[in-house]
């Protein structure tokens, strides 16, 4: 036994049990959202057998657990970059320069729902849908509109983006170049992870084979064209907002990028340089401490993956870089302005957890897209951890706390098991095939549900504390009435005026490549020079790959 064992055993005989006798604790049981036990105390002897020097190490240096840069944000804030779109071109562009006049460091574009699955705003799917959830974008035109008077030499753009990836970094690259901005020095990233919308999401277009192969065009294409871009955000976040859990979304989300990496290593592309371009996406809940250990166990496990199963040699090869979103799943209806103190304390956690960039969530989203006054107070949560709490002042502050220390070492263990199911499948898209990850997703979802109407698990204002009046305080996003209209018009409007003999000269040559083996950025970005639709080029593809449906037989 341990000299810190031993006075442990004493602490229990002689404080702890009797006054437990008097005054029991208040559950039998406490666990985090992954449903690993917490202790109630924790101490050198949980640590013991963690390898401080190969596990935990220093920042900037493998494994990266304490964060991938020597001095993190003792150098500068991470990116402040919130997620936005709504209605057309011209609303967002208006929001985003809001953003921007109040300090926002980087954009990020939400797309509606048609332009994610490769509709324009007149096809039939798309009623109802058009500018709802994001911004509606159909052509090279839209793109003029959503950033006019921004330069983009000066803004790092993200994208969430995915089944139609390929065609909004065409119509962005084609845009940097009308503003006189080369390809070369365009500063952004796409999600382009198409695997987790098999499991999680559902916004796909073509099956996972063909999928695949956009992808791996474009990380070469990228590698070529667009070197300072991320050609890929691999994303855990809408896993977790499916209902996994925290050891899920560390496994989930490194499998995903596990499958990437083997298809384009097997493309020919060097792991050393395109693995540099890599970044992750993940989302940040309400078990604070829970959180914290997640990001530090993530980026350990991906170094050790890309070190030991891909033979990556160059440390920015190895490092797992990743955007944060505050979970919008935590966000609740009632008494929305709660929403507030959630996005605060999960943005905290995502800053202690070492996050490249962050975007916080606004109080109404549970109840419309988000407002003016509500998204600057979001960002204002940023400003103000920043600038004013002292926690970016010190590198991983919370480094070597026996709690945090024990809990990234059990979330590592947990995560790696499950990713060796995964393997163990034949890798994540067998898995995705036999539905094994769907499943176990939807099991976690139904006990969290479960746990909070048996109010197990506390949401405030919604099974405990509960208000007779939750009634927002504030004035809710409304949407034009008259929007679908006006961008069908739009639409319609652009293929009358536009060389429709070169668009559809630009489509076949699209048709012929995706037939072949040649990279299909190229095509692409030809079909949108001569302002093809996202639709049109999307149903260039569908004539050559098919659609995917996880319910064929």
């Amino acid at each position: 036994m341990s000299k810190d064992e031993k006075k442990k055993n004493e602490w229990t005989h002689n404080s702890l049990d009797p006054h437990l006798q008097k005054y029991p604790e208040r559950k039998k049981s406490f666990q985090t959202s992954s449903r690993m036990n917490v202790k109630g105390l924790y101490s050198a002897a949980d640590v013991e057998g963690i390898d401080a020097e190969n596990n935990i190490g220093f920042p900037g240096e493998y494994p990266f657990s304490r964060g991938i840069q020597p001095t993190m944000y003792r150098g500068r804030f991470w990116t402040m970059r919130q997620y936005a779109g709504f209605g057309s071109a011209e609303d967002t562009n208006r929001r985003y320069r809001y953003l921007l006049d109040q300090g926002q460091t980087g954009l990020s574009v939400a797309f509606d729902l048609p332009t994610q699955i490769g509709y324009d705003p007149d096809h039939v799917l798309s009623y109802g849908e058009v500018g709802k959830v994001g911004v509606s974008i159909s052509s090279l035109a839209d793109m003029e509109q959503l950033f006019a008077a921004i330069p983009l030499d000066r803004v790092s753009t993200s994208m969430t983006i995915n089944s139609t990836a390929a065609i909004l970094l065409a119509m962005y690259q084609v845009l940097g170049e009308q503003q006189g901005v080369p390809a070369a020095k365009l500063n952004g990233t796409i999600q382009n992870d198409i695997l987790k919308e098999y499991i999680a999401r559902g916004t796909h277009i073509y099956p996972p084979t063909p999928s695949l192969r956009i992808i791996t065009d474009i990380f070469e294409y990228c590698q070529q064209h667009l070197p300072q871009f991320n050609t890929i955000s691999i994303s855990g976040y809408h896993i977790r907002e499916a209902g996994s859990t925290a050891v899920q979304e560390i496994a989930y989300t490194l499998s995903n990028g596990i499958a990437y990496v083997t298809a384009a290593q097997a493309r020919g592309l060097d792991v050393d340089t395109f693995a540099q371009r890599l970044s992750f996406f993940f989302n940040v809940h309400n078990n604070f401490f829970e959180e914290v250990a997640k990001f530090r166990a993530a980026r350990r496990l991906w170094a050790e993956i890309m070190k030991e199963r891909f033979g990556a040699t160059l440390p920015r090869a190895m490092m797992l870089r990743f955007h944060t979103q505050t979970a919008g799943s935590s966000l609740t209806a009632q008494e929305p302005d709660n929403n507030i103190i959630r996005v605060t304390l999960q943005a905290l956690a995502a800053i202690l957890g070492g996050t490249q960039s962050l975007h916080t969530n606004s109080r109404d989203e549970a109840l419309a897209l988000p407002s003016q006054d509500s998204v600057r107070i979001a960002l204002r949560t940023q400003q103000i951890i920043a600038d004013e709490s002292g926690v970016a002042d010190t590198v991983d502050p919370l480094g070597g706390s026996y709690f945090i220390e024990s809990l990234t070492e059990a979330l590592y263990h947990e995560a790696r098991h499950e990713i060796k199911k995964i393997d163990d499948l034949g890798g994540m898209i067998q898995a995705i095939e036999v539905g094994y990850v769907q499943q176990e997703i939807e099991k976690s979802a139904y006990q969290t549900q479960k746990n909070i109407e048996q109010s197990e698990l506390i949401m405030v204002g919604v099974n405990k504390y509960v208000s007779p009046d939750d009634t927002p305080s504030f004035e809710l996003q409304k949407l034009d009435s008259e929007l679908q209209q006006k961008r069908i018009s739009t639409v319609q409007e652009l293929r009358s005026r536009r060389d429709n003999l070169k668009v559809d000269q630009a489509l076949n040559v699209l048709k012929n490549v995706a037939s072949s083996q040649q990279n299909i950025m190229y095509p692409i970005v030809e079909a949108v020079r001569t302002y093809a639709t996202l639709g049109e080029i999307s149903d260039a593809l569908r004539a050559v790959f098919g659609e995917y449906s996880p319910y064929r037989t």
